[in-house]
């Protein structure tokens, strides 16, 4: 083989092997961890595929985690896209002080999920959280509510705290589309007497199909991978309630001392977010 056909392999071998040893040896290896039943510290006994099926065929909570995940994945495709839509069309306009806004609209995500978790649960909270302590001032004592404690809500709550921090990465990625959209397009629609819903419609929309893949996949891919902001609010309470697939994966593994289980949950991770990962990456390598 000629030097000129061996080079492009040198320049990815590095790249190759960190992606080897750092993505694909630990999946094959948690792959293998979930056929067995195994605590950690004794004797692995191989049990096949038995801790899918007891995943699968009897385990409730693994169901409730991932209607949850379902739940939040809806939720983040209905409020943190369309809000995040919104600001970026807002500060897309030319008026004073729109470089401050961008920057206080952005900084929650800044934040890490943990931290964001803890501001909101000390908000939640019953007794001297902000939104009792304002329904009282205002008048409103009759709606105070143990908000995180509440079984049929906590879900909902969680995800409020996690829209204030999500919204700043997806404005960011309309705002650059926003920004590609060639000026004279919208002049001629203002010659035309296009309103202000007609090229919205028709023509901001269109021109960011493609932002809108990247800012679908990368909302998918996270919330099905939501965990910090769920451990530091509720660690999946009250009763399961709050549960997602990450924080009963690190319950079964960690607190559970069920290693197999855990990482038959991990792989099922894997597989659900291949099903979204795959049809994007040949979305965007597609020969155009």
């Amino acid at each position: 083989m000629s030097k000129s056909k061996v080079t492009p392999y040198l320049f990815i071998l590095p790249a190759f092997i960190i992606f080897t040893t750092v993505i694909v040896y630990p999946a094959i290896n948690s792959f293998w961890i979930s056929l067995h039943r195994w605590g950690g510290l004794d004797e692995m006994v191989f049990i096949g595929l038995g801790n899918y099926i007891n995943l699968f065929t009897e385990d409730i909570v693994f169901w409730g985690a991932l209607r949850n995940n379902i739940t939040w994945m809806v939720l983040t495709l209905m409020f943190t896209v369309s809000v995040s839509l919104g600001f970026a069309l807002l500060l897309n306009a030319k008026f004073r002080g729109r470089t401050f806004f961008r920057g206080l609209f952005y900084f929650p995500f800044v934040l890490s999920g943990i931290l964001v978790g803890i501001i909101w649960r000390w908000m939640y909270n019953p007794n001297f959280g902000f939104f009792n302590e304002f329904l009282s001032l205002i008048g409103l004592d009759h709606l105070r509510h143990t908000w995180l404690g509440d079984p049929d809500g906590a879900l909902f709550y969680v995800f409020i705290a996690a829209l204030w921090r999500g919204v700043g990465a997806p404005m960011i990625l309309f705002l650059a589309g926003l920004q590609t959209i060639p000026s004279d397009v919208l002049e001629s629609a203002d010659i035309d007497g296009a309103g202000r819903f007609r090229k919205f419609f028709f023509i901001k929309l269109p021109l960011l199909k493609e932002t809108f893949m990247i800012v679908l996949a990368t909302q998918i891919i996270g919330s099905m991978g939501v965990f910090d902001i769920i451990v530091s609010t509720t660690g999946g309470g009250p009763g399961n309630s709050t549960q997602v697939l990450a924080s009963y994966m690190v319950q079964q593994t960690f607190q559970f001392t069920n290693m197999g289980m855990g990482a038959a949950l991990s792989s099922v991770m894997l597989i659900l977010m291949m099903i979204v990962v795959v049809p994007y990456v040949l979305y965007t390598t597609r020969e155009r």
